[in-house]
């Protein structure tokens, strides 16, 4: 199974396979608060994850999720005069779950109850740069290529 390896301090993800070779590397944007895995930090988690949820493979890019659910893509939600937060999420969702209890598993500091993901964003031109809320964004036409490249289960480590 292919492997993901974010580093924040070079915005980057590399993906892996299941031999330890490197398949392809991305430009991401964690977050502009830093690292952490404290619930309502807006930090980006660090530690080893997995990919619990798979969400949007069916769906055009551009299509925007409000709490996992699409919506349109991002014209025809303007049009339609959709609320939007500043942060939108489209195309995919790689949703993680932590996997080390007490770092990022469990109670204050629960990564797949903070809802943090791989993500597609609204944002692409601030990709490179810290500038999310404690997500990994990606530019939309790489989170189509990286969702299917992972499977659910597939593990993420995240460092500085």
């Amino acid at each position: 199974m292919n492997s993901i390896k974010i580093n924040v301090a070079q915005q980057q993800l590399q993906l892996f396979d299941e031999d330890g070779a490197l398949l392809q590397q991305y430009t991401v944007s964690t977050s502009k608060k830093g690292t952490g895995n404290q619930n309502g930090s807006e930090q980006t988690p660090l530690g080893l994850h997995r990919i619990k949820d798979k969400l949007g493979g069916a769906m055009p890019i551009n299509e925007v999720y409000l709490g996992r659910v699409p919506h349109g893509n991002l014209e025809e939600c303007q049009e339609r005069g959709v609320e939007l937060p500043d942060d939108v999420i489209m195309s995919r969702i790689l949703w993680l779950e932590g996997m080390e209890p007490g770092r990022n598993q469990g109670g204050y500091v629960d990564t797949y109850q903070r809802f943090i993901y791989i993500h597609g964003t609204n944002h692409e031109d601030t990709i490179g740069t810290p500038t999310s809320i404690g997500c990994i964004r990606m530019c939309n036409q790489d989170i189509i290529n990286l969702y299917r490249l992972v499977d659910v289960g597939s593990e993420v480590l995240i460092e500085e």
